[in-house]
């Protein structure tokens, strides 16, 4: 078992460190080793954190804004502090290569900081009253305990993306975390309690199964808030569950983001680009680029750069700082990837570089040209390193692929035609689109992410973010 350094492994339920009566193993994607036995919540440990849940949201919503405030900019300080610790950790339990690993804790921290801010700003509205005898106000207030369930492509942001705006706005959370990645959670709750974040306010309940400990939060009425991010399938159920308690609910689901390599692109800087868009994480984030399309007069040149540019990224371990791309995070990831790798080149791709598993969950970084409209690799989400590309002929036909898709989380474009930059970024269907911006979303704490169709509902970051945890009260005072 791995543990260099102290971190907790027992659910946090009530301000208190929880055993439980089964535990399961987290396992190193890269070596296969156990880096540690967690707490394995069930039905009970549910109906204890709801309880826990509302009797903490009793007072943690009385408190002001500012004094709410003091305890995120702690947690804050805290998750800087820790960086290397929970840096660790992310490159343990999902294969995250490390340099990356930390950067995300520098994002996570980003949006505790933010949320600590806007929380402050949050004010009502004095309205103008059509009856000289009225005055008239809309207050918000928090919506009330909140069930968050989170990813493992992003254990440390993905929490704090929901959790900070929760807690500043006034809510209590409880996270369930992702079963590959439950470890980082844990530490985050570890440093919300060392920062004095109050008992009930922030829980985590680890689960290898979430059905069981979903089924229980989801059916409480108490719980007023449902905020997911995963797979689209896995969505939609919630989102129907949602509905017999009406919760509030916020979604973050799959895309398939497309890159639209126009005429007039500098092939370096695209190349660039594209390797900062589709190989971090190993290809293993929802607003990765998916769907390479470029111009087919720079088709044959952009296709070599690009392919020599992947040949030289260091593949491996991801506890070296060395490393560009890691393992995937389990076998069900890699299977997916070899699936889309073989359905192309069964019906006429080419393998430009890579192409092939490289031992336990490693997949090689790829490049595929001769791409064709019915290929699993345009139509699905990869979640891996490979790079489809595939000529279009003009603007129309560029804009109508990309818009080919149930998915509207993320878009790219290189241009540099000002009014084309224009002209496609308004007609994708897209909740974010980059142009000439491989990360418009980088350290992105005050801007809004989120996506259209079956990418989700609502937005996460700024203050769209806060707003998704409160409701709106309207008061009206008549005058004697």
């Amino acid at each position: 078992m791995v543990k260099d350094f102290d971190f907790p492994v027992n659910a946090y339920i009530g301000g208190k460190w929880h055993k439980t009566a089964k535990t399961f193993s987290i396992k190193s994607p890269y070596s296969g080793e156990v880096v540690a036995e967690v707490a394995d919540s069930g039905i009970a440990e549910a109906q204890a954190a709801a309880d826990a849940a509302v009797e903490a949201f009793k007072s943690w919503k009385k408190l002001t804004a500012f004094e709410r405030a003091k305890v995120l900019r702690k947690w804050n300080d805290l998750l800087i502090a820790h960086q290397e610790e929970l840096g660790r950790l992310t490159a343990l339990e999902m294969g995250k290569p490390i340099t990356e690993a930390k950067g995300e804790v520098l994002y996570a921290a980003s949006f505790v900081e933010w949320s600590a801010e806007e929380g402050l700003r949050v004010n009502g509205e004095i309205m103008q009253s059509r009856f000289p005898n009225k005055r008239q106000m809309a207050v918000y207030e928090p919506v009330g305990p909140v069930y968050a369930v989170t990813p493992w492509n992003f254990p440390t942001s993905m929490i704090t993306r929901k959790a900070a705006p929760a807690l500043a706005a006034g809510c209590t959370i409880i996270l369930k975390p992702a079963e590959q990645t439950p470890l980082c959670a844990l530490y985050m709750a570890k440093l919300w309690e060392e920062a004095g974040g109050p008992a009930g306010t922030l829980q985590v309940l680890p689960a290898l199964d979430p059905v069981p400990v979903s089924k229980v939060l989801m059916e409480d009425m108490r719980i007023r808030k449902i905020t997911f991010t995963g797979s689209t399938a896995v969505g939609k159920i919630l989102y129907a569950q949602s509905a017999a308690t009406m919760k509030r609910i916020s979604l973050e689901l799959g895309g398939n983001a497309p890159f639209l390599i126009f005429e007039d692109a500098d092939i370096e800087k695209a190349v660039h680009f594209t390797m900062l868009s589709k190989y971090r994480n190993a290809g293993q984030t929802c607003v990765t680029t998916n769907r390479i399309y470029v111009h087919k007069s720079l088709e044959s040149d952009y296709a070599d750069a690009l392919a020599d540019a992947v040949s030289k990224l260091e593949v491996g371990d991801p506890l070296n700082a060395s490393t560009n791309v890691g393992p995937l995070v389990e076998q069900q990831g890699l299977d997916k990837v070899v699936s889309h790798v073989e359905d192309a080149v069964s019906k006429g791709a080419k393998v430009r570089v890579g192409g092939k598993s490289l031992g336990g969950l490693i997949y090689a970084p790829t490049v595929l040209t001769g791409i064709q409209p019915g290929m699993r690799v345009l139509e699905e989400e990869t979640f891996g390193p490979v790079a489809p590309i595939m000529p279009f002929e003009d603007e129309a036909q560029a804009i109508a692929w990309a818009n080919s898709t149930d998915y509207g989380l993320a878009a790219y474009v290189w241009t540099r035609d000002l009014s084309r930059a224009f002209r496609v970024a308004e007609a994708l269907e897209y909740g974010i689109v980059g142009v000439n911006d491989p990360v418009p979303s980088a350290m992105g704490s005050n801007l809004p992410f989120g996506g259209y169709k079956n990418s989700g509902l609502g937005r996460e970051g700024g203050h769209w973010g806060i707003e998704e945890y409160l409701e709106t009260k309207f008061i009206s005072f008549q005058l004697p």
